[in-house]
């Protein structure tokens, strides 16, 4: 299939007619001078009579080339495309950023995961942010089309990876992340503001984030439920993760019922994992709940073919320029070999009337 990108040129097809109405060949008027006794002042000066006006007179095959030329040119510039067959993209409809919590309390070993590779402890343990990391490295590969982010928050929110399609790196940047870089407190309110402040960058509608943490809130600056009421109101959709043992005391005591409200505010939900498989259940539980959505985007392929009528009318013009060159040199070889014959005549005529 092929499209003009300016089909609007094709008016110019009948230039050159108008141009030979209104604006015909230039012609020019001489005195001429009547000479008696023409043919004996030809012989006396030895020229030949020539005719007093050319007239260029093209034959019909000349004005059908001159005519196709012209419609060579008029059609690139139209600038013809060739439309390929329809091609579909699916990309994510979602951006899905998780929070981690990195304060001290993560580094208590009352997690197991059987059948790993991960080191554990004598007794089978392993901290809570190994066991996340297990779990979310198994969690984001469910999410190949997902355009995921990372945040790590201790005394303050820090953005490790801002929403990308590149689970691996995602992965990467996780996997490097240990207890205490971000501090020793828990401010995963500040967090949420943060989370908010980087989907507002992002052009995608459906918004999720996911929000693990040990501890209640003790170092942010905005309330977490009042962050939370700002991220109802971007449409950012929260799920918390509370991690560890719910009968601790103090700053390692999980909040349930602050955690339940966020939730609530934007349309989330609340969970609580006491150990590796109830984390992985929860997880589960999400990609039920937050299936991946696509946008589809199909196009055509363009591609420029403007260049073939340039190249036809540059082969066509070389071709013609050829066929003139063969055809005036043809001519002067005859004329040459008429004079030479001429002249030949008239030696022999001259010996013969000496001989007499």
């Amino acid at each position: 299939m092929i499209e003009f990108v300016y089909p609007w040129a094709f008016i110019l097809i009948p230039l050159p007619i108008l141009v030979v109405l209104f604006a015909p060949a230039y012609k020019e008027r001489k005195s001429s001078i009547k000479v008696p006794y023409f043919a004996r002042l030809v012989d006396v000066t030895g020229e030949k009579p020539q005719t007093g006006a050319v007239l260029l007179n093209r034959n019909n095959l000349q004005r059908l080339l001159i005519a196709f030329s012209w419609l060579c040119i008029v059609t690139a510039i139209a600038k013809p495309e060739m439309i390929g067959a329809p091609i579909n993209q699916e990309k994510s409809a979602r951006d899905l950023m998780i929070a981690v919590d990195l304060s001290g309390s993560m580094s208590v070993e009352d997690f197991t995961l059987p059948n790993t590779d991960i080191a554990a402890e004598p007794d089978g343990k392993v901290n809570r942010l190994v066991a996340v990391k297990k779990v979310l490295n198994n969690f984001v590969k469910d999410r190949e089309h997902d355009r995921l982010g990372l945040i790590l928050f201790g005394d303050a929110p820090y953005l490790q990876a801002p929403f990308t399609d590149d689970i691996s790196t995602w992965q990467t940047l996780l996997n490097e992340s240990d207890i205490g870089m971000a501090g020793q407190s828990t401010a995963f309110g500040d967090a949420i503001g943060l989370a908010i402040s980087v989907f507002e960058q992002s052009e995608t509608q459906n918004r999720v984030l996911i929000v693990l943490t040990d501890g209640n809130d003790t170092a942010s600056k905005v309330p977490p439920v009042e962050a939370a009421k700002v991220a109802a109101a971007h449409d950012i959709k929260i799920y918390t993760i509370a991690i560890g043992d719910p009968t601790a005391v103090g700053e390692e005591k999980v909040d349930i019922e602050v955690l339940k409200s966020m939730a609530e505010i934007t349309g989330g939900k609340t969970f609580q994992a006491l150990d590796s498989d109830e984390l992985s259940q929860v997880y589960a539980e999400i990609n039920a709940l937050e299936p991946q959505q696509f946008d589809s985007l199909s196009f055509r392929p363009r591609v420029s073919i403007h260049h073939y009528p340039i190249v036809l009318f540059v082969s066509l013009y070389l071709f013609a320029l050829f066929i003139v060159n063969v055809r005036i040199r043809m001519t002067l070889a005859k004329q040459g070999h008429s004079q030479s014959a001429t002249g030949n005549n008239a030696d022999s005529s001259e010996k013969v009337a000496n001989h007499d």
